[in-house]
Parts: C-alpha cells; sequence; structure tokens
C-alpha cells in the first residue's frame, strides 16, 4: 500500500461556544502517512457524489495511536476534511488499518 497522504486525525473533545455552552468539536491528535483508495460505483457511492461528497477508503499503518480512531473521528489530508464513517478495521496482513471516510464538501 503507498501512504503518499499527510493525514491529521482529530478526536472529538467537549468544549464552550462564547455563550458557555456545552458544544462538540475536534481536536487534533497525530499525523501520520495515509493511503486514499476513491470509491467509484454502486449507487450509495452516486448519490454522495451528487451531493459534493466524495467516499474513500483511508488506510494507515497499525500503531498505538491508529488504535484510537474511532468513527466519530475527523481527519484533515491536503486541506480537504473527512468524516471518519466507519470504526477502522485491520488489514489481511494485520500490518494496516483501513476505514471509510467521506469528504465533507466543505
Amino acid at each position: 500500500m503507498k501512504l503518499d497522504y499527510r493525514a491529521a486525525f482529530a478526536a472529538p473533545v467537549e468544549a464552550r461556544d462564547d455563550d458557555g455552552q456545552v458544544v462538540q468539536d475536534h481536536q487534533e491528535q497525530f499525523t501520520v502517512w495515509a493511503g486514499i483508495r476513491w470509491l467509484r460505483g454502486g449507487e450509495s457511492v452516486m448519490q454522495a457524489r451528487m451531493q459534493s461528497r466524495s467516499p474513500a477508503i483511508l488506510t494507515v499503518r497499525k500503531t498505538p495511536d491508529t488504535d484510537r480512531i474511532t468513527s466519530e473521528w475527523r481527519v484533515l489530508v491536503d486541506g480537504r476534511d473527512f468524516d471518519v464513517k466507519e470504526d477502522p478495521r485491520p488489514s489481511d496482513d494485520r500490518g494496516y488499518l483501513e476505514m471509510l471516510a467521506e469528504d465533507r464538501g466543505q
């Protein structure tokens, strides 16, 4: 797997807005090299593209840091903001983690 993108992963945290209300925010935890495989075809993929979202499979090396990633995290890759859509799963050789992510289209 070619890991040629820098990916900054952010975990959800509770923060307070200007009015003192508790809101959910994301705080960067670590940056790793990642691979991106853009998904093509399929009805759900086409529907996401119609809404300016691009689903992809992100791949990272399995480390103690990347083991903490859940479906609530976000990741910034080359200026594109992604929502992690599922908990990462190990690759066939168990040396990597793969996860479905979706470009937030912003």
